[in-house]
């Protein structure tokens, strides 16, 4: 068997194509879609992640607006300049690039930022309203990955899924997701029993654990669906996923390559929040 690849940077491609039209019916009706990130300390990794986004708003006719502060600034300087953007009528979304520094309190800045200008969906609103089945604003990387699928033909209903990782930030999203979506879902992570026999029974494995080719194919079901959304950089300077990707796309059904795979994805779904906060607030949904 040769696994399907679930090509991310195509399906991304033919998703913001569709964004410049909505775009530019805002600004017709003056709201031009803005995005502000902030950026705290010097993370290569960070700046990369940060530049995509503000070159993927711009690209779309969309304002971006980069604020970086030094590694050491004082919580207090990053919380008074949210509330500022809160209170800004031209910003309908705000994102803090993490990880922070640690003087800060992750989750006190996130619960800073106005629910409705919440675009990455990590204050406590928006996660529980997507815990109630109700989502305003998803986080982004689970949302690519539902789209991905979506756009590959899968079929959601019914299916055993399992999820490798429990972050807030994937994992946790993920799981519920798929719930909501009529997925039966196992949440794996680093205290889990028997994690192989867990994954062995899956239809779809979603691996966001952060070890490089943690998933093998000895542990997968034949045809499942494979979502690798973990990025590792190994010793001699190439990326891998979390999955061991030419291995298992010989048992797979379908699969995601790294790069190319769900990170594309995760800004073009930023890029669909914002303009998502932009046309509530012209009243358009």
């Amino acid at each position: 068997m040769t696994a399907q690849i679930i090509d991310g940077k195509a399906i991304a491609a033919t998703m913001r194509q569709t964004f410049k039209a909505r775009v530019d019916l805002l600004a017709q009706r003056g709201e031009r879609p803005g995005l502000v990130v902030i950026l705290v300390g010097a993370d290569p990794a960070s700046q990369v992640y940060v530049r995509n986004k503000v070159n993927g708003c711009l690209a779309i006719g969309m304002h971006s607006e980069k604020l970086e502060y030094p590694a050491d600034v004082a919580p207090q300087v990053v919380l008074k300049k949210i509330a500022e953007l809160n209170s800004d009528a031209s910003v309908h979304g705000i994102l803090v690039q993490l990880p922070l520094p640690p003087q800060f309190n992750e989750q006190e800045i996130l619960e800073a930022i106005a629910p409705e200008k919440d675009v990455d969906g990590f204050h406590a609103e928006n996660v529980g309203a997507l815990l109630q089945g109700k989502p305003r604003f998803i986080p982004c990387t689970p949302y690519g990955v539902i789209k991905m699928l979506e756009a590959s033909g899968v079929d959601l209903v019914g299916m055993d899924a399992v999820v490798i990782g429990r972050s807030n930030i994937v994992g946790k999203p993920m799981a519920a997701l798929l719930i909501n979506a009529g997925a039966t879902v196992t949440v794996c992570h680093s205290k889990t029993k028997n994690l192989a026999e867990h994954v062995a029974r899956a239809d779809l494995v979603v691996a966001a654990v952060g070890r490089a080719k943690f998933v093998t194919p000895e542990m997968l079901k034949p045809g499942a669906v494979v979502i690798d959304v973990g990025i590792n950089r190994l010793p001699d300077g190439t990326l891998c996923g979390d999955v061991d990707f030419a291995a298992c796309a010989a048992v797979a059904g379908q699969i995601t390559p790294v790069p190319g795979g769900v990170g594309p994805m995760t800004i073009t779904m930023l890029l669909a929040n914002t303009i998502e906060a932009a046309e509530r607030k012209a009243g358009l949904r």
